[in-house]
C-alpha cells in the first residue's frame, strides 16, 4: 500500500451567517508513506495528533479530502473498478480538470508570493489545498493514461489502453471461473467415489463431463486472450517509441501505476475489498453487537463476503478453528459479549477481523484498554497470526515499548503531520526530531542509569488543529526552535536510508562534533525549566513568550472534540 499527500479535513460549522472563511479541523496533513507486504508499521504520538483518523481514512471509513491511497493487494483487472473505464472514456475531460487545478494552484501561489509575510492563514490554507488537488487530479489521469497525456491527438493510444484493459478484465474473470471449476470438480469427484448406485454415478459423471467442457472452453478462450494481450502490448510499445524524444511524455509515463486507488472506488467496490482491509477497534466493549453471539459476530463477515453459506456445518467448523487460533474456547460460541472480560472481547474482535482472511489490518490502540499481562498475550497472538498468514499491520498505540516490540517501522505524528519515520531500531537508537526525543524520554524504565537522565518536559498545550501555527507546528513547544522554525514548514527529508525527519535542525552540530540530536547529548529542558548549555553553528533559541508568535486562541473544546461527518461509511 502507498499513501501519498493524504489530507483529511473535517469542516467546522460557521459560528454566524457573516463568517466568510470556512474553518477545518486539519486532522491529517500531507501524509506520505509506503507499507510493504508482511510489515508492521507503528504509529505513535499524543492524543489528537490524527493517528486513528489516519487508519480510518486509509480504509475509507472516512472519505479523504485529498491525496491518493494505492492498494496493491489485488490487480486492477481483477477488481475492474469503474473509475478506470470512466477515465479512459473521458481522458480529455480529466486532463482539462488537471490543467484548471494546476492553474488555480499557480494563481494562489503567485498571490502569496506577492504578499510575502502579509499573507493570511486562510490564503496559505487555500493554496495548500489547491496544490494537493492539482497533484491528485494529475495522479487520477496520469496513473492510467501515462505519457499519452502529453500527446495532442491521443485517440490511438487511448484506444489501445481501452483494448488492453478490456482484455485484462476478461482474463481475470475467466481465471476466477477456472478456480471455481476446479473446486466444483473436486466436490463432484468426491461424490463420484462415494456413489453407491449406477444411476447416481451416471448423474455425477454427466455433471463432471459438462464441467470439463466448460473448463476446456474457458482455457481455450484464455489462450486466445493471451495472444491478443501480447499483440496489444507490442502495439503500445511501438506507439510509445514515436514519442521517445518528448520529455513530457516520459515525465507522465513515470506516473503510471497499476495500484487500486481506494479513494476513487464506489461503495460496492470498496465493500468488496473489505475482506482484504480490516480494522480492530480500540474499544472492545462498544465495537461488538450485544445482541449477537460470538459465532454470529464472526459468521456475519464470512456470509457477507460469500465465503460460506449461513448456518452450514462448514462455516461452524471454520469459526471454531478461527476461535481456537485466537485463544477462544469452543463453549464460547453461543455466548454474548457481555459475558466476557476485556481481554476475551478483544480476542473476539481479532477473530472477527481475521476470519475473512485479510491482507492489511489496522490495529487501532487494540491493547490500550487491557491489563499488562493481557496486553502481552494479545501482542504475542498478533505476532503469531502475522507469521502464519503473512499479515500486514498498521499498529496505532500510545505505548512506545509495545510499538518497539511489534513494529518494523515507526511513524511519529504531531498535529496531523509526520515528523519522523524510520525503522524501529533506528528510531530508538538515533532519534533526530525533538518531539521524538521527548516521547522517548517519557518511557518508564527500570534501568538504573536512566534514573540520572532528565525527562524532556514539553511546556504548553498542543496548538489548535483548526488554526495551527505558521512554520513548524511543533515550534511553539520545541526546546530547539530557531527563527526559521517560525516561518518555514520543514519538509520531510531522508537523513539516512529509510530514516525521514521533518526538522530544520537535523544537521546542527555541537562543539564535540556530535549531532544535536545525539541521544546522550541532546539538548534538554529540565523539570525546573532551565536550559542546558549547548553550542551549535547557529544559535538555537529557547522558546519563550517573547519569541513565539501570537497564536489565535481557541476554546478548549475545539482542541479536544473530534468532529465526525455525517456521511461516514460503515464497514
Amino acid at each position: 500500500m502507498s499513501v501519498t499527500n493524504l489530507k483529511k479535513y473535517f469542516p467546522v460549522a460557521k459560528s454566524n451567517i457573516f463568517q466568510k472563511e470556512q474553518l477545518y479541523v486539519r486532522a491529517n496533513e500531507d501524509i506520505t508513506f509506503d507499507v510493504f507486504e508482511g510489515e508492521t508499521i507503528g504509529i505513535v504520538g499524543e492524543s489528537g495528533c490524527g493517528k486513528s483518523t489516519l487508519g480510518r481514512v486509509i480504509l475509507q471509513l472516512y472519505e479523504q479530502t485529498a491525496g491518493t491511497t494505492m492498494y496493491y493487494g489485488r490487480s486492477r483487472a481483477e477488481l475492474a473498478p469503474k473509475y478506470v473505464k470512466h477515465t479512459l472514456n473521458r481522458v480529455d475531460v480529466y486532463i482539462e480538470k488537471y490543467k484548471k487545478a494546476a492553474a488555480r494552484a499557480k494563481k494562489f501561489g503567485e498571490e502569496i508570493e506577492a504578499l510575502g509575510d502579509k499573507a493570511t492563514f486562510f490564503q496559505h490554507q487555500r493554496k495548500n489545498l489547491a496544490d494537493c488537488e492539482a497533484q491528485t487530479a494529475l495522479t487520477n489521469v496520469a496513473s492510467i493514461v501515462g505519457g499519452f497525456m502529453a500527446v495532442k491527438d491521443n485517440s490511438e493510444g487511448v484506444a489501445l489502453l481501452k483494448k488492453r484493459h478490456a482484455i485484462h478484465v476478461e482474463m481475470a474473470k475467466l481465471a476466477k471461473k477456472q478456480e471455481d471449476y476446479q473446486s466444483e470438480n473436486q466436490v463432484l469427484s468426491d461424490k463420484l467415489e462415494k456413489a453407491q448406485t449406477d444411476k447416481e454415478r451416471v448423474s455425477v459423471q454427466g455433471k463432471l463431463d459438462a464441467l470439463t467442457e466448460k473448463s476446456n472452453a474457458a482455457a481455450a478462450r484464455l489462450k486466445r486472450l493471451e495472444e491478443q494481450r501480447i499483440n496489444t502490448r507490442n502495439e503500445l510499445n511501438e506507439l510509445k517509441t514515436r514519442y521517445a524524444d518528448n520529455p513530457d511524455f516520459e515525465k507522465y509515463e513515470k506516473l503510471l501505476d497499476d495500484g487500486i486507488d481506494l479513494s476513487r472506488l464506489t461503495y460496492n467496490e470498496m465493500r468488496h475489498l473489505r475482506s482484504d482491509l480490516q480494522i480492530i477497534f480500540q474499544d472492545p466493549y462498544s465495537s461488538l453487537n450485544p445482541r449477537m453471539t460470538v459465532g454470529q459476530i464472526i459468521e456475519e463477515g464470512l456470509v457477507t463476503h460469500k465465503m460460506f453459506a449461513h448456518g452450514t456445518e462448514a462455516v461452524k467448523q471454520y469459526i471454531l478453528e478461527v476461535m481456537e487460533k485466537c485463544g477462544l474456547q469452543d463453549y464460547m460460541l453461543h455466548r454474548y459479549p457481555h459475558q466476557f472480560s476485556g481481554g476475551q472481547r478483544q480476542r473476539i474482535c481479532i477473530a472477527r477481523a481475521l476470519a475473512v482472511k485479510p491482507k492489511f489490518v489496522v490495529c487501532d490502540k487494540c491493547v490500550s484498554a487491557l491489563d499488562v499481562s493481557i496486553q502481552s498475550q494479545i501482542i504475542n497472538l498478533l505476532q503469531e497470526l502475522k507469521k502464519e498468514n503473512n499479515l500486514t499491520y498498521l499498529f496505532i498505540s500510545h505505548d512506545l515499548s509495545v510499538v518497539r516490540f511489534i513494529s518494523d517501522k515507526i511513524i511519529v505524528m504531531y498535529l496531523g503531520n509526520i515528523v519522523e519515520y524510520a525503522p524501529a531500531a533506528e528510531l530508538f537508537d538515533d532519534p533526530r526530531h525533538p518531539y521524538t526525543l521527548a516521547l522517548l524520554s517519557s518511557i518508564p524504565t527500570t534501568d538504573m542509569e536512566s534514573l540520572n537522565k532528565e525527562r524532556i518536559l514539553l511546556e504548553g498545550n498542543i496548538p489548535s488543529p483548526i488554526r495551527p501555527p505558521e512554520g513548524c507546528k511543533f515550534h511553539t513547544r520545541c526546546y530547539m526552535a530557531c527563527k526559521e522554525c517560525k516561518r518555514v514548514p520543514p519538509p520531510l527529508v531522508e537523513v539516512k536510508p529509510g530514516h525521514f525527519v521533518a526538522c530544520h535542525n537535523i544537521e546542527k552540530k555541537m562543539k564535540n562534533g556530535e549531532y544535536l540530536f545525539h541521544i546522550e547529548n541532546k539538548a534538554k529542558k529540565s523539570s525546573r525549566g532551565e536550559n542546558i548549555e549547548r553550542v551549535v553553528d547557529e544559535p538555537i533559541i529557547g522558546v519563550n513568550a517573547d519569541d513565539v508568535p501570537d497564536v489565535n486562541p481557541v476554546v478548549a473544546e475545539e482542541q479536544s472534540i473530534e468532529i465526525i461527518p455525517d456521511n461516514d461509511k460503515n464497514v
